[in-house]
């Protein structure tokens, strides 16, 4: 390799002081987000394209990236979201009859700033021992510039509470999609409303090969919008920031709640059913991201290995059945809990039709342990249309 193809030095700088040297990888430049690791072992292009990731710099605790280069197929939205890359050692070429490009190339191409040649197991420690921080990558000309410098730009970024950012990276216009098109075949069973906050383009396809007509919509759609389209069931998606700013979207779900719609969310959408039933959220120290992370159903005892991208839950009671703090909405428990830290990965309500997780169940990539979920909310919706038509004969016979 010639010293003008060497890639140039990099460096990725810790809001605590810690500095990582290696070289670059993708497209050479500054920067900033926060530094998160992820422990997938793959499935690196569903996640980069996760619009979860958004203002975030990707650590991939996983030693070999790139090995399978890149492909439309596997794309999870439009573009790579995630602000930056960390890997260790980057595949010098890919292997794989799917591929049609490197990843690297790729990152170029997007403008997206990485670094190489880095021990991401020992910033993984570190971000474990310290918890998620400010960070940036500089590379190239950026590289040579003080440290003290440095420090003080990523310092002065803000910090990820109190970002609203589903707006960012939500659809700019509804858009419908079929069961026609993902193999069903005859009618679709129920329509839903899909809020999209961050959704991965595998969410309306798991909905869709099930029968069900998804119409997604832009993260600020009105409840009137919404139920404008007659929906038999609403679902909240993924999405990055803060949940404690989504007050647009906590709106929207409680008068959905009111009105006696089903409700599904999963990630953010889960949060966000926290919220609308009145409970607190809370960052954690560094996250849940990754597609190996143990998770119990206490209905069942069942244990699934899930899929999960969040640096937020919610703070409800972890035992038993409890008065939603909103207590128009009744009974409330907590359905999933992480084994690894006891944090709260589902709410289920006990008086209305409505659940939620804080996982992947449409593993893109991933297990798919919890694809039942899907299945779940349309026999939910079934049981909430065969309820509300025999009120409707009751109401019309005792005229």
């Amino acid at each position: 390799m010639s010293e003008a193809s060497m890639p140039a030095q990099a460096l990725l700088v810790l809001e605590d002081g810690r500095i990582f040297r290696g070289t670059s990888y993708g497209a050479e430049g500054t920067t900033l987000g926060e530094a998160v690791f992820t422990t997938g072992m793959t499935g690196y292009q569903e996640t980069l394209t996760d619009p979860s990731y958004a203002r975030q710099l990707i650590v991939q605790t996983a030693p070999h990236i790139g090995n399978t280069g890149v492909n439309q197929a596997d794309n999870e939205s439009t573009r790579i979201w995630a602000a930056g890359y960390v890997v260790r050692d980057a595949a010098r070429r890919p292997s794989n009859w799917r591929s049609e490009g490197t990843l690297d190339d790729e990152l170029r191409a997007q403008g997206i700033v990485g670094i190489q040649g880095v021990d991401t197991r020992a910033i993984t420690r570190h971000l474990r021992e310290r918890g998620a921080m400010k960070a940036g990558i500089f590379s190239g000309a950026g590289a040579s510039r003080p440290e003290a410098e440095l420090l003080a730009e990523v310092a002065a970024q803000p910090s990820m509470e109190g970002l609203q950012l589903a707006e960012e990276v939500s659809v700019a216009k509804r858009y419908a999609v079929e069961p026609a098109e993902h193999g069903w075949e005859g009618e679709p069973l129920f329509t839903i409303v899909a809020l999209d906050l961050g959704m991965k383009s595998m969410t309306p396809h798991r909905f869709a090969e099930r029968g069900v007509r998804v119409h997604v919509l832009p993260a600020a759609t009105t409840f009137e919008e919404a139920q404008s389209l007659n929906p038999d069931g609403v679902f909240l998606s993924n999405g990055p920031g803060d949940p404690a700013t989504a007050d647009r979207q906590v709106g929207f779900v409680r008068s959905f709640l009111e009105a006696g719609v089903p409700y599904f969310g999963i990630c953010f959408g889960n949060q966000i059913l926290g919220r609308a039933l009145g409970f607190g959220t809370y960052k954690l120290r560094y996250g849940h991201r990754g597609m190996n992370q143990p998770v119990m159903d206490r209905s069942t005892g069942k244990v699934e290995i899930t899929s999960q991208n969040h640096g937020f839950a919610v703070d409800a009671p972890l035992d038993g059945a409890t008065r939603a703090p909103e207590d128009r909405f009744g009974r409330v428990e907590v359905s999933h809990i992480s084994l690894n830290d006891q944090v709260v990965e589902g709410l289920s309500c006990l008086d209305i039709p409505a659940f939620s997780v804080q996982y992947h169940p449409e593993a893109a990539a991933g297990p798919h342990d919890a694809a039942y979920l899907f299945d779940r909310f349309i026999a939910l919706m079934g049981r909430n249309k065969k309820n509300t038509a025999a009120t409707q004969n009751e109401t019309e016979e005792s005229k």
